[in-house]
């Protein structure tokens, strides 16, 4: 019998691996991979882990949107969680992909996964992109380039023709300096901006878009706003940024995005909230400046792109940044490879601030 090892969240402050056993023999149209890699989403995941996700507590209903007490919740254990998985294909009965393909897909952390790719998306890595970042490929690099998607919609409604569109020759800060906001960083250099600026209180994420040739700034030192204000003027009392993009799931910080802002701009909204907003204060800029909020989640492309976006194009475009950029990710962003069977310390740690990661990414065989 085939077995898998599996990073379960058992309750609250608790992750162990826990070992099953796969059904043989391999149904017609399924494959197999075993994983080769397996990256660690610091804000979505820890959620599980600290147990402040709403999925603990509320059921979500996808057909009214809507998370109601009255539905079932995921509750412990949570037995699949996380998103950027890159696997080797070792069995297949399928058309594709083919025995020995290097995949991207999203099945959470586990050692191998049967998959079905009716069901499952399944992203090629290709051969000249070098393996790690292959965890970038399905779901996190799309992520970030569909918020250059919503700042492009934003500007030229359905006619998005490229992800320059939201960022070309503007003028684009960026609060969380994360993995989501140095790549969406990143996105923004390559396809034009003109100055980009990312914002975080963390020393540590400073210094690492510092790294990648961006100018990083402490909210916690300064008044960013008036600084950025004053650097980035447009005409008379038009100050601030074209379009900001918020990365960093704290109230505190869209806060910070909206003060950020020129008159009737725009955010630019990818971060995961997992507590209330007292910070956000709806009566100041928001109302004064005639400013906008964006949700710009990878559930869904901006109204009215489907016919020409989706997600199997905003991978494509995560392949071209990171053939570009891959050499200075690998050296500043990915800062963990560990085996698995350290994780369960490791998230302890982070979830304790005892450890800093900006990306972790999990290995299978024993090795990092």
């Amino acid at each position: 019998m085939r077995t898998e090892r599996v990073l379960v969240v058992q309750r609250p402050g608790r992750a162990e691996l826990r070992t099953q056993t796969v059904p043989e023999p391999l149904p017609e149209g399924a494959f197999d991979v075993d994983t080769v890699y397996s990256g660690l989403s610091a804000g979505t995941e820890l959620s599980f882990f600290k147990g402040s996700h709403p999925n603990l507590t509320a059921g979500w209903n996808p057909e009214l949107g809507l998370f109601r007490g009255t539905d079932q919740p995921t509750g412990y254990p949570v037995l699949r969680w996380g998103y950027m998985q890159v696997g080797r294909v070792v069995a297949s009965r399928s058309p594709s992909p083919a025995p020995d393909d290097l995949v991207a897909m999203t099945y959470g952390h586990r050692s191998g996964y049967r998959g079905d790719p009716l069901r499952d998306r399944v992203v090629p890595v290709p051969e000249d992109l070098n393996p790690l970042l292959g965890i970038y490929v399905a779901h996190m690099g799309p992520i970030c380039a569909n918020g250059l998607l919503h700042a492009g919609a934003d500007q030229h409604g359905a006619d998005v023709r490229s992800l320059a569109d939201g960022v070309c020759g503007r003028k684009v800060a960026i609060t969380g300096a994360g993995v989501v906001g140095l790549l969406t960083a990143l996105f923004a250099r390559m396809h034009g901006a003109e100055d980009v600026v990312l914002i975080d209180p963390t020393k540590a994420r400073r210094v690492v878009a510092e790294s990648l040739g961006f100018a990083a700034l402490d909210p916690d030192a300064e008044d960013t706003a008036v600084l950025l204000k004053t650097r980035w003027r447009h005409g008379p009392a038009d100050r601030g940024a074209d379009v900001v993009f918020q990365c960093r799931g704290q109230a505190s910080s869209l806060a910070l995005a909206l003060r950020l802002l020129r008159p009737q701009g725009t955010v630019i909204d990818l971060a995961f909230y997992q507590d209330g907003a007292d910070a956000v204060r709806l009566g100041e800029e928001f109302h004064h400046n005639g400013l906008a909020i964006r949700c710009a989640q990878i559930g869904r492309v901006p109204r009215g792109l489907s016919h020409s976006w989706d997600r199997e194009r905003l991978s494509a475009e995560t392949v071209a940044m990171l053939r570009a950029e891959g050499e200075t990710i690998l050296k500043h962003v990915i800062t963990d490879v560990l085996p698995v069977e350290r994780a369960p310390e490791l998230l302890t740690e982070i979830a304790e601030r005892r450890r800093h990661v900006v990306q972790a990414v999990f290995t299978f065989d024993g090795t990092a």
